[in-house]
């Protein structure tokens, strides 16, 4: 019978230095993952890696860092390349990079839509594809979306349609990677509690976003909460493989499809 759990397995969390990507890769050492290798966008968030590092080492498990722009195939291979050296072939990887832009649709230039394609589509693609060529049999790939793929809003378009394409990205590679006993998946979170929600937002949109969820006054500041999204990233990278080819929208009542 094929072993699900965390324990003695090897992780590469894409954006794991902070937020939910280092909340991700301390619990998955936590979990008794043998090894986490976490990647970081800027040399700004550095400490933030080396913090999550310590984390990671302080229960047991081998923590790896690697700082990279993952809007080159080139560089999503070297980062898989480097993971794979350091701390060998990853039976779960994740991928939590994203970047917000809220703006008119009449106002956004082409320079801004070209980079948000660049972090939002074109890293999670080329991340999804080394993933199917590196992983372990049995392994697990979550790419984290937005919750905006089950909304009728404006100024979205460059955030929510630069996402969407991850949608299919999810059921194809889910298809093809599946015969090797790969899952694949995508959680679409909503508004969160970190520093990358509120520049996008002004006063009126958070005050908004805080009492929009159907949950919204159960959580710490109305928006979801890290801590609650862990779980589910938990559960499909583990006991939670048959479910595939899903991208499922985690936000306590905020949209559906």
């Amino acid at each position: 019978m094929t072993d699900h759990s965390i324990r003695g397995k090897v992780a590469l969390i894409a954006g794991g230095a902070k937020n939910l990507g280092g909340l991700l890769a301390r619990d998955l050492a936590q979990q008794g993952a043998k090894a986490v290798a976490i990647h970081y966008n800027s040399a700004e968030t550095k400490k933030d890696a080396e913090a999550t590092l310590a984390a990671i080492e302080a229960v047991g498990a081998t923590g790896v860092a690697f700082q990279a722009d993952l809007t080159t195939a080139r560089a999503v291979e070297k980062l898989f390349a480097d993971a794979v050296a350091a701390v060998g072939k990853p039976d779960i990887a994740i991928n939590t990079v994203g970047k917000v832009l809220k703006k008119p649709f009449v106002e956004i230039s082409e320079a801004e839509y070209d980079d948000m394609t660049a972090v939002n589509s074109k890293s999670a693609f080329f991340f999804l594809k080394e993933a199917g060529r590196h992983l372990n049999d049995n392994g697990k790939i979550c790419t984290l979306v937005t919750s905006l793929l089950g909304a009728f809003t404006p100024f979205y378009a460059a955030y929510a349609g630069t996402k969407a394409p991850v949608e299919h990205f999810t059921r194809a590679a889910s298809k093809e990677f599946g015969q090797r006993g790969i899952s694949v998946t995508a959680i679409g979170p909503g508004p969160m509690d970190t520093p990358f929600f509120y520049p996008a937002e002004g006063t009126d949109a958070v005050a908004y976003h805080k009492t929009a969820a159907a949950l919204s006054k159960f959580t710490k500041t109305g928006l979801t909460d890290i801590e609650d999204i862990v779980p589910f990233i938990r559960f499909l990278v583990s006991d939670g493989w048959w479910m595939t080819g899903q991208t499922i929208l985690v936000n306590g009542g905020y949209t559906t499809k």
